[in-house]
Parts: C-alpha cells; sequence; structure tokens
C-alpha cells in the first residue's frame, strides 16, 4: 500500500489553531500508522522579523485594546473582496508554499488558520496547485476570511457555521459538521478519585478551575481567584496562568491567607484532567477550550470575552445553554455566588454540555476527509 503523506498548516497565534491540528495528526496515525506527515507553521513562509512583528502586535491588541480587535474583526466579517493585510501576506508566502507542497508531494492539505488556507486555496484555483486543500474552521462562528471556493472540503464546529458556508456559496457535499477537533485524551474516561488524589483536593467540595488561555489574558484573574480563596461557601480552585508569570507570583499570597484550597499552575499537559474534577471552568472562548470543555461535558463561565470570534463563541455557549457570560466583576461574582450557593444550577449546565456537541469530532473530522479525498479506511 501506497504510504499516506499529509501536509498540515496551521499558526502560532494562540494555541487553538495547533491545537485542533495536532488532534488531526494524531487520528491520522492512528488509521495510518505509517503515514508521513508535516506540521508546519504558517509564520515559518514569512521574514522572521515580520512574523515576530504579527504575533507581538495580536498578543498586545488582544491584551490592551481588544476592542479595536472587534471593530477590525466585524468589520471584515462579511467582505468579499480580500483584506489588504491578506493580500499582502498571500503574495510574501505564496511561492515558499508552493516549493514546499511540490518537494513534499502530500496526498492532501490540512489547514487551520485561514490565511493559509486561502493561499493555498487561490493556488488550487489557478491550477498551480494539484492537491486537495481542506479546512478546519476553529470557532462556532464563520468569518469570510475563512471562505475560499478554491477550497475542496471544511470541517465545521455546528449547523450555524455550515449554514453560513452555504449562504456564502459552498455546496453542502463539502461540508462536515463534526465538531472542532480536538485531542483523543478528551475523549477519554478518566479516574476522577485518582485525579484528585494527585492533586491533593476533595471530592466532595466544588471544584472550579480558571484559565486564561496561552497568554494569559483573563481579565481580573487575581481578584477572581480571592474571590474562591475567600468565599464562605466552601470551594477548591485550580488556575491555569499560561504565560502571565506575573499573576502565577501574585496568587502567592491569595494562596496563603484564603481560607479555601487553590491549585496554581502555568503551563500544564493535563487539562483533560484538570476538566475531569472540576464542576466550572471560569475562562476565555477560544474555540479549542469551548470544545475541550464540552466534550468533557464542563459548563462554562466567559468571563469578558475578546470582541470578535470569542464574543461569538461564547454567544454559541450560552444559547445552548452551557454555560453564561459575565461581562464584568459584578456580573462574575453574581454567577459565582449563585453556583456556590446552588449547584443544582450546574448540574443544568452541564446535562445541556453533554449533548452540544455529536462526540468524537476528530475521528469524524478525519473520516470526513478520507472520504471526500476516496482514501479506504
Amino acid at each position: 500500500m501506497k504510504q499516506l503523506r499529509v501536509l498540515v498548516f496551521s499558526a502560532a497565534f494562540g494555541n487553538g489553531h495547533l491545537r485542533a491540528a495536532e488532534a488531526v495528526i494524531e487520528e491520522i496515525l492512528i488509521k495510518h500508522p505509517s503515514a508521513k506527515i508535516s506540521h508546519l507553521d504558517f509564520g515559518d513562509f514569512l521574514n522572521q522579523r515580520i512574523n515576530s512583528i504579527i504575533k507581538y502586535g495580536y498578543s498586545e491588541i488582544i491584551k490592551y485594546i481588544p476592542k479595536l480587535w472587534g471593530r477590525i474583526y466585524h468589520k471584515t466579517s462579511k467582505v468579499k473582496l480580500k483584506p489588504k493585510g491578506q493580500y499582502f501576506l498571500g503574495k510574501m508566502g505564496r511561492s515558499k508554499f508552493l516549493k514546499y507542497v511540490h518537494e513534499f508531494k502530500p496526498d492532501f492539505i490540512l489547514c487551520t488558520y485561514p490565511t493559509v488556507s486561502s493561499i493555498l486555496a487561490q493556488l488550487r484555483c489557478e491550477q498551480l496547485l494539484q492537491v486537495p486543500v481542506f479546512t478546519i474552521i476553529t470557532d462556532y462562528s464563520v468569518h469570510y476570511h475563512w471562505i475560499h471556493q478554491g477550497v475542496d472540503g471544511y470541517i465545521v464546529a455546528c449547523d450555524e457555521v455550515k449554514e453560513s458556508l452555504i449562504a456564502w456559496g459552498i455546496k453542502a457535499e463539502r461540508i462536515f459538521m463534526t465538531g472542532i477537533p480536538v485531542s483523543l485524551k478528551f475523549e477519554e474516561e478518566t479516574d476522577q478519585a485518582q485525579i484528585f488524589a494527585k492533586l491533593g483536593l476533595k471530592p466532595d467540595r466544588p471544584t472550579f478551575l480558571v484559565m486564561g488561555g496561552s497568554y494569559g489574558v483573563l481579565k481580573s484573574a487575581k481578584r477572581i481567584c480571592k474571590k474562591l480563596a475567600d468565599s464562605p461557601v466552601p470551594v477548591q480552585a485550580i488556575i491555569v496562568c499560561g504565560k502571565n508569570k506575573k499573576l502565577y507570583l501574585s496568587l502567592e499570597e491569595v494562596i496563603a491567607q484564603g481560607r479555601n484550597p487553590m491549585l496554581r499552575f502555568e503551563f500544564v499537559d493535563n487539562v483533560e484532567e484538570l476538566m475531569s474534577v472540576s464542576d466550572l471552568i471560569i475562562t476565555k472562548a477560544g474555540g479549542l477550550t469551548v470544545s475541550e470543555a464540552l466534550t468533557k461535558h464542563l459548563p462554562l463561565i466567559i468571563y469578558k470575552p475578546i470582541p470578535g470570534q470569542e464574543d461569538e463563541n461564547a454567544s454559541f455557549v450560552q444559547r445552548i445553554g452551557a454555560g453564561c457570560i459575565a461581562e464584568n466583576e459584578q456580573e462574575l461574582e453574581q454567577l459565582l455566588n449563585r453556583f456556590l450557593r446552588y449547584p443544582e444550577d450546574i448540574e443544568k449546565m452541564r446535562k445541556k454540555a453533554a449533548v452540544a456537541l455529536p462526540g468524537h469530532s476528530t475521528e469524524r473530522a478525519v473520516e470526513g476527509i478520507f472520504q471526500l479525498v476516496k482514501i479506504v479506511l
């Protein structure tokens, strides 16, 4: 049998695009252990200085002026013409893309980042690229930046995204509604008692998980932790600080003086375990974080979602009843008080979360892609 060769493009703008790509790679290798897979960062095809400027600019905007990002996002969300920035990046990267593709000779290409998807799709339309291109949309809404007639197939999170693609002229048979691919470890059963023991937490006490994303941009995270640490209603908390070293260090005093136990981490590779023993997650609304939580049937409080795709991801969670949005500290405090005093409200959201996604999203996504490229499973 011919060795399967797959080229995967993602981008290190937050971790969501990377995690979705890694999940799909994991599943392909289960189905085809001998497959040759090359996973590349979109930024590797840009000038190093320009790539650094783009990443730095993105992180600074979402930290300090998120409303500007929201205006940019919504202003361009329905624009049919290519934004100038996308056109500029496309011109910079396409020759390198094409050269690498021809050298690697993949059977198909997967993209989890819209700019690289549009570049490759345009090459398909110009008949400069003969390899099928598949795009995985990593949010619960669709920006026009994702859409291109040259894409051979789409993997999408929910019916709303599928309907939006159809409205933009993408044929229904080219769209697979599978859920956003997440690592298989989020699908597996876990031994809660063992995890509680490993973490030194009490199984009979409510456990709230606080996550700020890879950039640690959850606003007021220290004050959130202090509210939980000082809560008169018994609770235990876990906070993942990501790259926010300042936050991590500032929590030492909160933990030492709090009446309730709290664990703090910087980076972790066992998010699925932390979610398994949690009753509620307080987080930002990245598409992958939302998908991982819903896969673990974990209700969400989304705090101050960043305007743009996060706003829309948060609206999806609230609309299906699997979580709530807190736009400010007062709303967050009210929600925390409510859920601590009325845990049955958390259970109602958990039941909604349990039926929110079709399940086995990554397996279904890979099967859909293989079906489109007519690879025999």
